[in-house]
């Protein structure tokens, strides 16, 4: 007999099996927070610089685990702290983000909680492990710095928040 038609199980072009049926991955949860560091102008703001997998630079917030008794606001301003260098205090909340990845066998649903914060201190640094570059930028060039749609989303929110707190404003809305 020729050809493929005495072939059982033969799979489609195109459709690739699955060889891990019955391995399950686990699920976990986990929760993160940073935010959006702002100076006292709300002219510049801090991001973080990390390499991804190909070398290239990826421009983001500074955010990290919650450590043990700790709030999700005193998370941001440490990890602010240890990302960047500088000392920052909440201003308010900028909303949550969240997403999945799969990362040492395990199925990983991250929320990571965002605040507005004000830099009160402190220097530039980039002595964490975790981050290749930090640097002050324009808020108006964040647009166009952020690798993530969801942080940029979160600036665009945090430009109309502050912007509705300028005595500029208050003067066009009366």
């Amino acid at each position: 007999m020729s050809g493929s038609a005495g072939r059982t199980g033969a799979s489609k072009p195109g459709r690739r099996r699955r060889r891990q049926r019955g391995r399950r991955l686990t699920t976990v949860d986990e929760t993160s927070a940073g935010g959006l560091v702002m100076d006292a102008d709300r002219e510049n703001a801090v991001l973080i610089g990390r390499l991804d997998r190909h070398g290239k630079l990826l421009w983001s917030l500074p955010k990290g685990h919650i450590e043990d008794g700790e709030t999700v606001e005193q998370t941001a301003m440490r990890e602010v702290k240890e990302e960047t260098g500088i000392s920052a205090q909440v201003i308010e909340p900028l909303g949550a983000i969240d997403y999945w990845f799969v990362a040492d066998r395990r199925r990983v649903h991250k929320t990571v909680h965002h605040f507005l914060l004000e830099a009160v201190g402190g220097e530039l640094s980039d002595e964490d492990v975790e981050v290749t570059e930090v640097a002050w930028f324009p808020v108006t060039d964040l647009e166009t710095k952020l690798a993530y749609a969801d942080e940029r989303k979160l600036v665009r929110k945090a430009r109309e928040l502050f912007s509705h707190e300028s005595p500029a404003a208050e003067g066009a809305n009366e």
